[in-house]
């Protein structure tokens, strides 16, 4: 019943067409003889292995969940054979310098495939999904032997990662961290301490773990900047088992084909990664690669939710609709998607999923333009835009990717209610990404209190003119361009306001975030819409796929538009007072 077909096409209309990222990738350093047709080639087979390998162990992996014993993770049937064809085709590689083994293709093509990998399913994705990151940790700060050793084994995926940094009474004040890491005459480092919440601290699906730890040393400073990064894997080079153990799995409400992961380290034997007491700077580079694939994960629930959605409502006869499609013959019953109600649902979910892919397909570009623009200026404002977005979209995309499954359930009545069906997996699945890689909640503070308030809203007042730049040539581009200064206006009432009111940033953290995500959302619409226009007026390509696009379009603006003014209406109302609630 339930089933997954990769978007391929429209994949392709937002990498091609509303990107151009086909165009602008020759004059890219180390992207010269990538092409559309390289694009469609990796976008094909990552479509065809998402689908037909990986999508079949996704309902079976929930009911069989992994299991522990011993210190040792069997992870459920198919898992591991998904795995091995995932790192044959080269997959962990795909975005990865040549030089240490990698494909060297852009970020967004590999920022598609994630997409595609989370909707077939997220819980196996989370083992690989953290490969990138901690590829992209060692690059930047392994050196000799420790590089040599384990720098190709995760660029290719022959040995799988994890980041440990949360403790049971460190979640989000990594400064709270008590993980100690004493140094030895060999240049090692004894590492004791607990770590929770471990994705992947124990499985089977490779045969090293290369575990990434922060701890303190005995020197450090306290809080944040006394924390240092560890590489201690599970097997050491010499072939003994090092003295870091999975004591447990965690019983889940979702992702249960994940190994969520309860370790000791007991004197473990690892290695400094970086500078002393700068573990945090080195780890936020993994942090900040799993927050965009946190995003990519909200877009993959959206998108499978919907397909799935419209196949259903499609084909579930009940009632009789109060109005029809010309030519529809008469019957004592209609499939459900011809009501009214249902179509709104519908409307909605594709609206939010296709705009959703343009924005996190935008940062993926920007993220390849940082690092491989030829212009310096260039490279700067696309870190910029990358920096700002992030946030955003880890919480936007999340926020709509849970809240959409849990209205599209309702589509399929108390069916939907069922395992076998399918979508009451993906709302239990969907959950957690709000939560993880830091909550949606530290996502807007991060957002307002770090990335916008110090710099007096310059680098956000340039993404919203670039915003603004991108919905020319669409109809819709000036109620588009509104919403964004709207926005603008909004946080720079807030910043003065916020000089005799150090807790109203907090209190409009929130809303601001997700005002900001609706109108970039809304940039997104108008975007797509020009293209779609201008194809359509070029009498080239699907003249039904265009159509579609250019009413999504207005559906956004005639039916979503008015959530941007509530999330401002409750920006102004922050400025109101929040009482203390009376402690229990």
């Amino acid at each position: 019943m339930w089933r997954y077909d990769p978007p391929l096409r429209d994949m392709r209309f937002v990498i091609d067409e509303v990107l151009r990222a086909p165009a602008a990738w020759p004059a890219m350093r180390g992207y010269e003889d990538v092409d559309a047709d390289t694009a469609a080639a990796v976008l094909e087979e990552a479509g065809r292995f998402s689908a037909e390998v990986l999508a079949p162990t996704n309902g079976p992996g929930d009911l069989e969940a992994c299991h522990w014993a011993d210190g040792e993770v069997r992870t459920p049937a198919g898992f591991r054979e998904a795995y091995q064809a995932f790192v044959d085709g080269g997959w962990p590689a795909l975005a990865c310098d040549p030089d240490c083994g990698g494909q060297g293709l852009p970020e967004l093509l590999n920022a598609a495939l994630f997409e595609m990998l989370v909707a077939a399913n997220h819980a196996w994705t989370m083992y690989p999904g953290l490969l990138h990151g901690a590829y992209e940790v060692l690059h930047q700060h392994a050196s000799g032997w420790l590089r040599d050793t384990y720098l190709p084994k995760v660029t290719s995926g022959e040995w799988l990662s994890t980041m440990c940094l949360t403790e049971a009474h460190a979640g989000s004040d990594l400064g709270l961290l008590r993980t100690r890491a004493v140094p030895g005459a060999d240049g090692a480092y004894a590492i004791t301490g607990n770590k929770i919440f471990i994705s992947g601290g124990d499985h089977d699906l490779t045969p090293n773990i290369v575990h990434l730890v922060l701890a303190r040393l005995p020197d450090a400073p306290v809080g944040t900047k006394g924390l240092s990064l560890f590489l201690c894997p599970k097997w050491l080079p010499d072939g003994r088992r090092n003295a870091a153990r999975c004591d447990s799995i965690e019983k889940k409400m979702g992702i249960k084909g994940s190994a969520t992961s309860v370790m000791s380290f007991d004197g473990a034997t690892g290695w400094l990664l970086g500078e002393p007491n700068r573990g945090l700077q080195a780890m936020f580079l993994m942090m900040n690669a799993a927050r965009l694939h946190v995003a990519l994960q909200g877009l993959g629930h959206l998108e499978v939710a919907t397909q799935n959605a419209l196949r259903y409502t499609a084909e579930r006869l009940q009632s009789r609709s109060p109005s029809r499609p010309a030519g529809t013959p008469a019957a004592a019953a209609d499939p459900i998607v011809l009501h009214p109600t249902v179509r709104r649902q519908l409307w909605t979910l594709q609206a939010r999923t296709e705009s959703a892919r343009v924005l996190c397909y935008w940062t993926a570009q920007a993220l390849d333009e940082e690092h491989a623009h030829p212009d310096e200026a260039a490279r700067q404002a696309a870190g910029d835009r990358a920096t700002l977005l992030t946030p955003v979209l880890k919480a936007l995309m999340t926020d709509y990717g849970h809240h959409g499954a849990d209205r599209a359930l309702g589509l399929w009545g108390g069916h939907g209610y069922i395992h076998e069906y399918g979508i009451e997996q993906l709302v239990r699945d969907s959950r957690i990404a709000m939560i993880y890689e830091g909550t949606n909640e530290i996502q807007a503070i991060d957002l307002l209190l770090r990335k916008v308030l110090p710099d007096g809203g310059t680098r956000l007042r340039a993404l919203l003119d670039w915003a603004a730049d991108q919905c020319e040539g669409s109809v819709h581009a000036d109620a588009a361009r509104a919403g964004l200064q709207a926005v603008g206006d909004a946080v720079a009432a807030l910043l003065a306001d916020a000089a005799t009111d150090a807790e109203l940033p907090y209190r409009a953290a929130d809303d601001l975030l997700f005002a900001l995500g609706e109108a970039l959302l809304g940039a997104a619409w108008a975007r797509s819409e020009a293209v779609a226009a201008q194809a359509l007026a070029s009498g080239q390509g699907d003249a039904a796929f265009y159509t579609a696009k250019r009413q999504l379009a207005r559906f956004h603006f005639d039916w979503l538009g008015a959530e941007l003014a509530h999330r401002l209406d409750q920006v102004r109302a922050a400025r109101a007072p929040l009482p203390f609630l009376p402690l229990p």
